[in-house]
């Protein structure tokens, strides 16, 4: 059976929607949190040089950027029950062949695919100052531009680990001198630039909108990142925790000629946003109903917006009340990850899991394609005494986000 043939028949077996399996990441330069449920004796599955499991990539058709990564590191797989048998087929392949059925004509017209990516990040300290090239930036290295956002779950943040803040921006009066004096400290140990910079106290239940060219450094809470679909970065940081840092990973999205060109490198810095005086408010997002709490709840779910604000991306928490069935429409295809509860997702299973050996497939996340989410999806909390809960994340302009903060 061909590739196009094999996803029509699950895409009609599921009702427009696909179960995905999990998709694993490592990060060689940093430390895991291990909150992602991943067994403990499977955080260095990929072994000590690749480093520790600390991201898990969500409904994603983007490669991750790792050295001596294998090809499909980063990608989604669909999952296709035959009977006893498993098998599999990549959610990117799925889309390039049928793109019209899972997201819809005029996003394949306009965009040519799915161009978000979502995952969750945990890591036992904090993230080095970095940031996401604009895209006058990251066209010169041919990327995509990265703005992102991020949601901290309470559910996955019971433990807000060692140091729950991230360092946003830049302290207005930096200048880019200042900055040039810390990157020529590359070699000399720590190089001071935090102390340029600003932590603001992290809150689960809350997030942030993270523009491409804005400095961050993420702190150590759970999160679930909501981004365009690239992994393009600049690391500016020198140090973590008493490490060295490669100045590698500092232009490794930058063009040859100007590796070690400082006025290049601070120029990737959005200055004007990273020195406003007033970051938090411009960027700080709190979660904000879709509709009336008190007719949805009697209904059976409550549902809130916990990205928006941005023409890129967005992202929903549902949550289903104990013992109800709702059906659910949205206008746009999603991905799904269920962070709570157990139930049903129209033909499927869905429970969030205790724990997950690496390699085994799960029941907690999938992919709904735009057909499936106008007609509407059956959701059934099947626990008489706890909630439901799922995160959707959509992909560029959903016509139902808001698309302002309040």
């Amino acid at each position: 059976m061909d590739l196009e043939s094999q996803v029509l028949n699950v895409l009609e077996s599921g009702n427009g929607i696909v179960r995905l399996a999990p998709t694993w990441v490592p990060r060689s330069f940093l430390s895991p949190g291990k909150r992602l449920k991943l067994a403990p004796e499977d955080i260095y599955a990929l072994g000590v040089e690749r480093g520790g499991i600390d991201e898990r990539w969500l409904a994603s058709t983007t490669k991750a950027d790792n050295p001596n990564a294998p090809e499909d590191e980063g990608l989604s797989y669909i999952v296709i029950q035959e009977g006893s048998k498993l098998n599999r087929v990549l959610l990117k392949d799925a889309i390039e062949v049928l793109g019209d059925r899972f997201l819809g004509k005029d996003v394949m017209r306009k965009y040519g695919g799915w161009t978000v990516l979502t995952k969750f990040f945990d890591n036992s300290c904090p993230i080095p100052l970095h940031l996401h090239q604009r895209e006058e930036h990251a066209r010169r290295v041919n990327r995509l531009p990265k703005p992102e956002a991020y949601y901290f779950p309470p559910q996955l943040n019971a433990v807000e680990g060692k140091f729950p803040y991230t360092f946003f921006g830049l302290e207005p009066g930096t200048t880019k001198e200042d900055i040039k004096e810390c990157l020529k400290k590359w070699n000399m140990g720590d190089n001071g630039i935090l102390h340029f910079s600003r932590a603001y106290k992290l809150k689960p239940g809350t997030g942030w909108l993270v523009p491409a060219g804005i400095l961050h450094a993420p702190g150590t809470l759970v999160t679930y990142e909501v981004q365009m679909a690239s992994d393009v970065a600049a690391i500016y940081q020198s140090m973590l925790e008493d490490k060295p840092i490669s100045w590698d990973l500092l232009v490794k999205d930058v063009p040859k000629e100007h590796h070690h060109d400082l006025e290049y490198i601070v120029d990737m810095i959005d200055w004007k946003e990273n020195l406003n005086p007033e970051f938090k408010k411009s960027h700080y997002i709190e979660p904000i109903y879709a509709e009336d709490p008190e007719e949805t709840g009697r209904i059976g779910y409550i549902e809130k917006w916990i990205v928006y604000g941005s023409n890129d991306f967005s992202a929903k928490e549902l949550t289903v009340l104990p013992g109800r069935s709702v059906k659910i429409r949205d206008r746009a295809a999603y991905g799904l990850i269920v962070i709570q509860g157990c139930g049903r997702i129209d033909k499927f299973r869905a429970e969030a899991p205790t724990m997950i050996r690496y390699g085994e497939i799960t029941s907690d996340e999938f992919f709904v394609t735009v057909e499936a989410a106008v007609e509407g999806v059956e959701i059934i909390n099947e626990s008489p005494s706890e909630n439901l809960v799922m995160l959707k994340h959509f992909g560029p302009e959903n016509p139902d986000a808001p698309k302002r903060t309040p």
